[in-house]
């Protein structure tokens, strides 16, 4: 309802207040109570919709209210695993990333669905087998419950070039590499490290340390969002899916 209308409104009603009596019938004096406050008023049956854009006005206010509150939650959300309480993370399902695009992504959208996590580059000397594999991975599981969730990183030798977005897209159509979800670049060692690759290596540590070793490290994890395991970066990918079968 917009604003003319409710000038519109306005306008029959006060009419209707001041309408003067055209028959030498008494005119009575009615008391309606609409909820809000006792209107004295001549009865005038024609005009009773006075209400409609006041109603309108509350439910504006009711739903403006709920999404500053959903807005407050997911901040808060956010804040919490930015300042370290990945620690306390229950599952991969308490963290939001971004996107290749930039956008945020809740985990909590693959609940139920057993997830494999791998920092991905272009130019390391691993990259052609572990594409090739883990397109092979997605092509054969995907339907069954398996989703790879692939994160860039230029940590290692600078060998993930690529900007986010629309390069890093092209790169990999153009590498035939239909691996999964893609996200944007991140740190996966140091004081930078994204929160998520900081939760996974408290859970799943290395042989020879927490700290990621190299492209191409996998953490495989649960349909609960628990990280069961961690591969090597020299782990073919298809010798993880006897681990992942055992999982679906």
């Amino acid at each position: 309802m917009n604003f003319r209308h409710i000038q519109c409104i306005t306008r029959q009603t006060f009419r209707c207040f001041k309408l003067p009596a055209t028959t030498t019938r008494t005119t009575t004096t009615t008391t309606r109570n609409f909820g809000i406050a006792a209107i004295q008023m001549n009865q005038c049956p024609r005009y009773c919709v006075v209400l409609l854009p006041l109603v309108a006005v509350v439910s504006s206010v009711n739903c403006s209210a709920d999404l500053a509150t959903k807005s407050q939650y997911s901040t808060a959300a956010a804040l919490d695993m930015s300042n370290g309480d990945y620690k306390n993370a229950a599952s991969i399902y308490e963290f939001t990333v971004k996107d290749t695009h930039g956008n945020d992504v809740s985990l909590d959208k693959y609940k139920g669905r057993v997830v494999l996590v791998v920092n991905i580059a272009s130019k390391c000397g691993l990259t052609k087998n572990n594409y090739q594999k883990l397109t092979d991975l997605k092509e054969k599981y995907g339907e069954r419950g398996l989703t790879i969730l692939n994160f860039p990183c230029n940590q290692f030798n600078s060998q993930m070039p690529e900007a986010d977005g629309e390069a890093m897209v092209c790169h990999l159509r153009d590498s035939k590499a239909d691996i999964g979800e893609l996200f944007a670049k991140v740190d996966v060692n140091g004081d930078n490290a994204a929160p998520l690759y900081k939760y996974l290596k408290a859970k799943q540590t290395g042989t020879l340390g927490s700290g990621i070793k190299w492209n191409f490290t996998k953490f495989l994890v649960n349909k609960e969002g628990i990280p069961i395991n961690r591969y090597a970066p020299t782990t073919d990918p298809m010798d993880i899916a006897k681990d992942i079968e055992k999982l679906l």
